[in-house]
Order: structure tokens, then C-alpha cells, then sequence
């Protein structure tokens, strides 16, 4: 068994619709920075079934990053780790503030026959999502969430890839 896992980490959102942009900065932000050969940092905006092909890949951790309401202060970063096991129950309308829904991708990997062996969730409360007046971009609360995101991330990056050469 090879110590050297993979691990993805994909953003999502909907540039256009305000701070639901929040995964793609981050992914952007992250793109820019020096990681792990072991970690695959991609912006999938709203393209749904590329990252439900990319999760199919033999990745050890996969890593969302998106917008995701649950109810704290806009600007507050969530780390959910959801169960891949219970993806059938899980409640795709709660998710859905743009066209990419990333319960309908877990759910379209599952009908696959697949699954991610591990799953994270990265999440910022939204201020405004879609804004009816054309601007595009984060709110101030969500813009000053980004470096606590890619803090968590790397923070949970290295914890995984420590535990991977550990094993």
C-alpha cells in the first residue's frame, strides 16, 4: 500500500450569484498556493458531473468548499464531515442555492456504484446570495472567511496526509 494518498479539494458556486462564489475563491486562493504534490485543487464552479467523474478517481479525502447556510453569522466557516453512507437521505433542497447541488453530486456518484472513502465539507455562512442588482463578488463577511477556509483546509490536509504516512 502506498503512503502517498490523494486527496481532493474542489470548489463550488456560482460566481454570479454573490457570496455562493465562496468555494471558487477559495479554490482559486488555494490553486496559487505551494501544496502537497498529493493534493488536487480544482474550481468547479456549477459544472456538476465533472466533479461527480472526479470524485470517482482514487482519491483518499475528498474536500468541498462551498457556500452552506446553517444558521451562525454570515462570515462563520464550517468543518462538516457528512456521512457518505446516508447521502440517499440527506436533503438535496437544503443545499440548493445555486445549479450546482453537491448532495445531487453525491447522490449521482452513488447511483454510480461509488463512493468517496472520506468526505469533508469546508463551508461559510452567506450574507447575500444572488444579488438581483448585477454585482458580482463576496460580501465583507464572507471575503474576510477566506484565509480562516484555507487555514482549515491546509490545517486538515496535512492532519490527513500525517495519518496516511502514520498508517
Amino acid at each position: 500500500m502506498s503512503s502517498s494518498k490523494r486527496i481532493l479539494v474542489a470548489g463550488v458556486g456560482n460566481i454570479f450569484l454573490g457570496d455562493d462564489a465562496f468555494g471558487s475563491e477559495v479554490a482559486s486562493r488555494l490553486m496559487q498556493r505551494a501544496l502537497p504534490p498529493e493534493v488536487q485543487v480544482n474550481d468547479y464552479g456549477t459544472c456538476s458531473y465533472d466533479l461527480a467523474y472526479a470524485m470517482m478517481e482514487s482519491y483518499e479525502a475528498t474536500i468541498l468548499v462551498d457556500a452552506t447556510s446553517q444558521g451562525q453569522s454570515p462570515g462563520t466557516v464550517y468543518l462538516i464531515e457528512p456521512d457518505v453512507n446516508e447521502v440517499e437521505k440527506m436533503d438535496s433542497a437544503v443545499a440548493d442555492g445555486h445549479s450546482m447541488n453537491p448532495v445531487n453530486v453525491l447522490q449521482m456518484v452513488r447511483s454510480l456504484d461509488h463512493r468517496p472513502r472520506r468526505l469533508y465539507l469546508v463551508g461559510c455562512e452567506p450574507a447575500a446570495l444572488g444579488n438581483d442588482d448585477g454585482v458580482i463578488g463576496l460580501s465583507e463577511s464572507v471575503q474576510a472567511a477566506v484565509p480562516r477556509a484555507i487555514e482549515m483546509i491546509e490545517s486538515l490536509i496535512s492532519d490527513l496526509l500525517s495519518e496516511n504516512h502514520n498508517a
